[in-house]
């Protein structure tokens, strides 16, 4: 074992077993009783000699100035080593340059590229009607290929009403001003009573929209970019509509479309009952009404567990209570958040 181990420091363990016919395996065993001075002799690595082609000391120092350079602090180093040679100028080749770079731990992006901010989540509530709105765009189909629609709706967040709705023949900052304004005079919105949540679209960010708002003193708060979960109650209202049997594939002009949701608005807000809200439809929860609603039905409920309590295994029934708040991104421990 011990010729084994004096030729390992040469050929390698794999070549000196295979030449002194020992198993590596038995020479692995055997290893510990050689002693410990052998095996650290053994286990301590070569140092590699320097290659006669490196840099030397000063031709790195004089590369990574380079690299640092404010002309060059933001450039590859390919391009870098590309505009050197451009002017006539080689220091080394570019990987030379990501060693040099390696060893500062400078080896990550160097481009000058645009820093998307952090977008905050928006943590948004609602504990009663015209607290928070929520609005988006849509488009409907027109009768030819690549023509379309394109409807507006405005949606109050707590009770899930339609407050305003639009159909227009393109999407405009100042078509959405319109309705802003107009629903706002039409639900009597006082200063700083609303806010007003969206998406972050064309129509949405705009100056005219925004100026809107600064004048009416309605808060304004935008989804996070591609995080549709942001804006939750417009999409599910869309699909909600979308998803009629009666809607059509196309329309075969702005007034059929404006004559259907005319019709669907109408069943939306007065006849739909909105799992969301207690079975509720959402004119019921607009107006006032909840608490009225929820007192017939919990007098139907105990006229029939007088009939037959037998009939109710548990416990007396009871309709389900309205939600008292309604969240966009409910924080974790919403009591520690200021609303």
């Amino acid at each position: 074992m011990d010729a084994v181990l004096q030729l390992s420091s040469t050929v390698g363990i794999e070549s000196a077993c295979a030449v002194l016919g020992v198993a590596r395996a038995s020479f692995y065993r055997q290893r510990p009783l050689l002693g410990p001075a052998l095996c650290v002799s053994f286990s301590a690595p070569a140092a590699r000699p320097i290659p006669a082609r490196a840099l030397s000391l000063n031709e790195r120092e004089s590369v990574r100035a380079v690299l640092n350079c404010e002309r060059f602090q933001d450039c590859s180093p390919a391009a870098i080593h590309a505009t050197l040679l451009d002017e006539g100028q080689y220091l080394c080749s570019t990987r030379t340059m990501y060693r040099v770079l390696e060893e500062d731990g400078a080896t990550r992006e160097r481009r000058d590229q645009l820093i998307h901010p952090q977008y905050q989540k928006p943590e948004l509530l609602a504990s009663a009607p015209n607290q928070l709105w929520s609005w988006d765009i849509t488009q409907l189909r027109g009768p030819a290929k690549w023509t379309y629609f394109y409807l507006y709706v405005i949606l109050d967040v707590f009770s899930r009403y339609v407050v305003g709705w639009m159909v227009a023949p393109r999407e405009s900052a100042e078509l959405a001003k319109k309705l802003i304004e107009e629903t706002c005079e039409k639900q009597k919105i006082q200063p700083n009573q609303l806010g007003l949540h969206a998406d972050r679209g064309s129509a949405m960010r705009s100056k005219p929209v925004a100026l809107l708002l600064a004048d009416l003193s309605v808060t304004k708060t935008h989804s996070r970019p591609y995080t549709s979960n942001d804006n939750p109650y417009s999409e599910s209202h869309f699909r909600t509509m979308k998803y009629r049997p009666e809607f059509p594939d196309r329309f075969g002009c702005i007034q059929d479309s404006r004559a259907f949701c005319q019709t669907f608005f109408r069943w939306y807000n007065d006849d739909h009952r909105h799992s969301g809200i207690a079975m509720m439809t959402p004119a019921m929860v607009h107006f006032g009404l909840a608490a009225a609603v929820r007192e017939n039905r919990q007098a139907a409920l105990d006229s029939a567990y007088a009939a037959h309590p037998e009939r109710f295994v548990r416990r007396p029934p009871t309709p389900p209570h309205l939600p008292k708040e309604v969240w966009i991104n409910k924080p974790l421990n919403s009591d520690d958040h200021a609303h």
